[in-house]
């Protein structure tokens, strides 16, 4: 789990979608808590959504960091993320399930008790 983290952060931080995408399960689910149809279902899905708002982000002058990447259990990773500009910056969370060694689910979260908390089983 270490190195799928740090694989993770090693991606996320590189801005590329198709760094991320070798970490992708190929039926990876993206989408909110407890969702019974998330909008990404896919691969495909995640990495076209991943760079999407990677440009959307940036044309509209937003800059985003990662602020932490940690193993969460047996099989979930945690990542904080800052977003915003000129100062104002907004903190979210994802908690990443993980199967056969890849990401198999993303779901997003405000902060970062509800996304440590978060169990789907």
């Amino acid at each position: 789990m270490e190195e799928l983290a740090l694989a993770v952060e090693g991606a996320l931080q590189s801005e590329d979608p198709m760094s991320f995408a070798g970490l992708l399960h190929p039926h990876v689910t993206w989408g909110a808590p407890g969702s019974a149809r998330p909008p990404c279902t896919t691969r495909d899905q995640v990495v076209t959504w991943f760079g999407q708002g990677r440009e959307s982000r940036s044309a509209a002058g937003i800059t985003s960091r990662v602020t932490e990447v940690s193993v969460v259990g047996d099989d979930r990773i945690l990542v904080g993320m800052m977003f915003g500009r000129k100062g104002a910056y907004q903190e979210r969370w994802q908690l990443l399930g993980t199967r056969d060694g890849q990401i198999a689910d993303i779901r997003g979260f405000e902060d970062r008790p509800s996304a440590v908390a978060y169990n789907p089983a």
